[in-house]
């Protein structure tokens, strides 16, 4: 109502051919559900108890204060439709808000010896700013179907709760408490598909879409290899942003210009439906991370990810000559 009302909808155009205006305003309540969850397991957890782990706090407290940060932005967003550069910056502050909560990736593991390998602080910055808003990039770009982001980002948000458990249940007890995070966001998620789905009622919108990013960004970095579940969760959706700046770069459009060669609008103009695009979607993420959780080492998920770049290059590229040639 409140979407309808302040006119917060999204008609249908060339880009998105749904029946009818429909609000973008979901983002609100995809936020507000997982940060009131959120805040309650934080103060309960981390201020009115003895916190086992205290950086883990101060980390957490970041991605609290970061995900209000992006929400707010994106509704402003979904009011008003800034310009590309006001979002690159409050994405780049967003940023900056994780790294001062030492929420950043200061380490990453050799897949060849299976060794972590530190980071120098100015590669640690340029990964971090990087990962967080490439990752808000790749949901808001990923959110064209119905469904689809939340339904990728449900996905992926369980298999870190499972991560994270297992992890913390193994080598480090106190920190189990973690995991309840992604779990949120995951019943957040869940929560909001059925409205989201094919034919959609609501959508998410920019506050839903960088909520959502940033979200996953941040908890992905909270515990040990899930950046590596993260990679293979989403490899679809990020090898597609990468091949889509790629080629409009190439083309001379700007990468941040609104179109239809994104893999999930090609196959849709290829005829096929919004659900099977959307299932064939959650299908992948759910096998790719459910090989993340269960390979014991880190070069076999590097080869599992250049095996699936390889091969939705390969499919891009088949598609971009016959859309060329159609």
């Amino acid at each position: 109502r409140i979407g309808r009302r302040w006119e917060l909808v999204d008609r249908p155009d060339d880009r998105r051919r749904h029946d009818a205006p429909t609000p973008r305003t979901g983002g609100v309540a995809l936020f507000l559900s997982f940060f009131i969850v959120s805040l309650v397991v934080y103060l309960v957890e981390y201020v009115l108890n003895d916190p086992a782990v205290p950086d883990d706090a101060l980390r957490l407290r970041g991605v609290l204060l970061g995900t209000a940060f992006v929400a707010v932005i994106g509704f402003i967003d979904d009011r008003f439709e800034l310009k590309a550069g006001p979002q690159y910056a409050a994405q780049f502050i967003a940023a900056l808000i994780a790294i001062v909560h030492t929420v950043f990736i200061q380490e990453v593991t050799n897949p060849l010896i299976g060794e972590p390998q530190p980071l120098s602080d100015v590669v640690t910055f340029a990964f971090t700013v990087i990962w967080v808003t490439g990752m808000m990039n790749t949901v808001n770009w990923l959110d064209g179907l119905d469904g689809l982001a939340a339904g990728v980002g449900a996905v992926a948000a369980l298999l870190f709760a499972v991560h994270s458990y297992n992890l913390a249940r193994l080598h480090e007890p106190m920190r189990v408490n973690v995991a309840l995070f992604p779990l949120a966001l995951a019943g957040a998620c869940l929560g909001f598909l059925p409205y989201n789905f094919y034919p959609a009622r609501v959508f998410l919108g920019t506050a839903g879409a960088m909520t959502l990013g940033y979200a996953l960004a941040t908890l992905s970095i909270l515990a040990p290899a899930r950046i590596a579940t993260a990679l293979l969760v989403m490899a679809i959706p990020i090898i597609d942003v990468a091949w889509l700046i790629l080629s409009r770069w190439r083309r001379g459009v700007r990468p941040s210009q609104a179109g239809r060669d994104h893999l999930h609008f090609r196959l849709l103009d290829r005829g096929w439906s919004q659900r099977r695009i959307v299932v064939l979607y959650y299908g992948f993420s759910i096998f790719l991370g459910s090989l993340a959780l269960l390979m014991p080492s880190g070069l076999y998920k590097l080869l599992a990810l250049m095996v699936l770049g390889v091969l939705t290059v390969v499919i891009l590229g088949w598609l971009s000559r016959t859309s060329n040639q159609d």
